[in-house]
């Protein structure tokens, strides 16, 4: 008998791809019994009223509340409402491979993990996007996680992208941190490990996902991403590494390097500090030799943006972790119950 799942999905503002993001569900064909769960945060456009639609039409949508909106609340509230002893997760924005659950359930129980994931799968389609996608895949780009980069073979991970989840494991480690707003799924996965379980990366698992459109959007977002990975670093030092280090380094070196080189012009201080000028411009030429040593196939209109696109993820993600979060920021009052066993 095929093991039943549920799906859970968090929902704000997604009027525009919701609909098409639980068909995408439904039309996986699962051979067992599914439910989908929506946890809908106060939206203001019509994303509710879709919801609620979605449920009328059909039994195995359930809609819950997420008043704080936040991600992790919505993935706890969804969680604790679940019936099944799988649990999906999947964003309203996401656009699952075919066979998806199925092959991620037939991993489960084959390797007796806690959690299954695979490829985030960076697709644009402007010129933009579709930098910014090569970018999200590359070595040079998001530093290597395995679950960007399309050559990284089926093993053990760190982490994975969304997840498929035997529920008490979730359960029992409680559910996503509330205080976590970025970089709740890596912490999970390393609370997973930390309990003995084990987190299992498949490429046969592929989530395509669609990047940031504009470089006012893609900023703000590794900003935030940067700011994050220090709190998560804050809480769990031993997950700190080379990958999340680099880039608050070089941001921190392209100053000195800048400032080196103002002070150097300055009349009858030392010329030697002109030299720290050699630090932005190597980075800008690394950069550059970089995008342009990528051997894949791209237009041109793509190569010529992905220099600019690689600083932009750098600089922004480098500046968020070196600026950090207010000490306000970093816990909640008002956040919603973790989870709890099924009775």
């Amino acid at each position: 008998m095929t093991t039943p799942v549920s799906v859970i999905m968090p929902v704000l503002n997604e009027q525009t791809h919701l609909a098409t993001s639980v068909q995408g569900v439904l039309d996986q064909h699962y051979a067992g019994d599914l439910e989908i769960v929506l946890a809908v945060g106060p939206s203001t456009d019509r994303t509710r009223e879709i919801a609620d639609e979605l449920a009328a039409d059909d039994p195995r949508i359930r809609v819950v509340d997420n008043p704080s909106g936040t991600t992790p609340d919505a993935l706890n509230l969804a969680i604790a409402a679940t019936r099944h002893p799988i649990v999906v997760r999947v964003d309203a924005h996401g656009e699952l491979a075919p066979d998806y659950i199925t092959t991620a359930v037939e991993l489960l129980e084959r390797t007796g993990a806690a959690n299954v994931g695979g490829l985030m799968d960076a697709q644009g389609t402007t010129a933009f996007q579709q930098a910014v996608a090569i970018a999200y895949t590359s070595r040079l780009g998001l530093g290597g996680g395995a679950f960007h980069l399309h050559d990284t073979p089926e093993g053990a991970a760190d982490s994975v992208f969304l997840g498929v989840f035997r529920r008490d494991a979730l359960v029992a480690v409680g559910g996503y941190d509330p205080d976590l707003l970025r970089a709740q799924d890596w912490e999970l996965n390393l609370r997973l490990r930390q309990a003995g379980e084990q987190v299992w990366f498949s490429p046969a698992l592929r989530v395509v996902y669609r990047p940031r459109s504009s470089v006012k959007a893609l900023a703000k977002q590794f900003f935030r991403t940067g700011q994050w990975r220090r709190e998560v670093i804050r809480r769990h030092p031993e997950s700190a590494s080379l990958r999340y280090l680099a880039p608050p380094a070089l941001v921190g070196g392209l100053a000195v390097g800048k400032l080196a080189g103002l002070v150097g012009l300055v009349p009858r201080t030392p010329r030697w500090l002109l030299l720290g000028w050699l630090v932005p411009l190597g980075y800008l030429l690394g950069v550059v030799a970089g995008a342009a040593a990528m051997p894949r196939q791209m237009p041109a209109a793509v190569r010529a943006r992905l220099p600019f696109v690689l600083a932009v993820m750098h600089l922004a993600w480098g500046s968020g972790f070196v600026v950090g979060l207010r000490e306000d920021e970093r816990h909640r009052r008002d956040a919603a119950p973790r989870p709890a066993a099924q009775a």
